[in-house]
């Protein structure tokens, strides 16, 4: 039996349950590929998973999202619509338990990293720190709303790893971006390309004056409760509010009259998998993303870098909040 390892938790609980641990190594089944990880992506679902405030079986192997060579196919997956090979450098977020030294992952909701991205040196942790944060802007900026070149929009916790690359995409299509963020990392989303940055304390009374009093025409919201209300006021008439997040946790019930009293309001709940349905729209995503790296008109930022053993220390500097951008694993 070959053997690996990977991060395990036996329950509920801190950071310090997550321990290595020396495991059967997984098979690739008919239509997967099993992948030797390069590079894993941290993100704050699986804080929620450890903690208990999300529901798992364990012992538990998190992760979703993670880059890799291509070790082997199960059957029919060098068939797939991507064809994929042995060498192939993949990435995914629709995985599981990739926390570990390989993983397998339907071929269906893998990618090949084209070059010339395939061949830069941080290639892995790059392809490992895009797909959640990367989708989940491309899809904020593409389909949930479509704010048109002129328009201005306000994007909460702009110096965070969707506010930075949701930000660079609305800019490069011509949309004013403003942001808020706090004090110590101002700089960060100004560098992104936010025309102004605003505290979270005034942001809607702001959000106005820049706009002569007429507000903005969407806020992206991954904040939730403490920014709702406020970011409703912020909205221009027939403005979208696009809640995608509850970082301070969840809404509460809404006055549908509201809405219409702010002026013919348009509030939408959408989540990442409701954007990938089939495999055309999944590459249509990708694909965008990788020719705005490749160009150079994208920059994504791998803000901190842990072995796989130290993935305890990667949650608590996740959830501390003290890390600007992607958290990634490296075995």
């Amino acid at each position: 039996m070959t053997t690996m390892r990977a991060i395990r938790i036996e329950h509920a609980g801190g950071p310090e349950l997550l321990h290595p641990e020396e495991v059967a190594a997984p098979v690739a089944g008919p239509g997967e590929l099993l992948v030797e990880t390069a590079a894993v992506g941290v993100n704050f679902i699986e804080t929620y998973q450890r903690s208990g405030l999300y529901e798992v079986a364990y012992p538990f192997t998190p992760g979703a999202e993670a880059s890799g060579r291509v070790v082997a196919l199960g059957d029919g997956a060098g068939a797939s619509g991507a064809g994929f090979a042995v060498g192939d450098l993949v990435t995914t977020a629709e995985a599981s338990a990739t926390y570990a030294e390989r993983f397998v992952v339907a071929a269906a909701r893998a990618v090949r990293v084209p070059e010339p991205l395939a061949s830069r040196e941080d290639a892995a942790a790059l392809a490992a720190a895009l797909p959640l944060q990367g989708l989940t802007a491309h899809y904020l900026a593409r389909s949930a709303s479509r704010p048109e070149a002129g328009d201005t929009v306000l994007v909460h916790a702009g110096a965070g790893g969707v506010g930075l690359l949701l930000t660079q995409l609305l800019v490069a299509r011509g949309v004013r971006v403003l942001t808020t963020a706090s004090p110590a990392k101002r700089g960060l989303s100004e560098a992104a390309g936010a025309a102004a940055v605003l505290d979270y304390a005034d942001f809607a009374d702001r959000a106005r004056e820049l706009t002569d009093g007429a507000g903005v025409a969407v806020v992206y919201d991954g904040v939730g409760r403490t920014t709702f209300d406020a970011s409703l006021r912020a909205l221009r008439i027939r403005g979208e509010l696009v809640l995608f997040g509850a970082a301070s946790g969840p809404v509460p019930p809404l006055d549908l009259q509201r809405l219409n009293a702010g002026g013919s309001l348009s509030v939408t709940r959408p989540t990442l998998g409701h954007f990938l349905r089939t495999p055309e729209e999944r590459a249509w995503r990708y694909g965008e993303l990788f020719d705005a790296l490749a160009a150079g008109t994208l920059e994504l930022r791998v803000g901190a870098r842990f072995p796989l053993d130290e993935a305890a220390a990667a949650h608590t500097a996740l959830e501390s909040r003290a890390t600007t951008g992607k958290v990634v694993l490296v075995p």
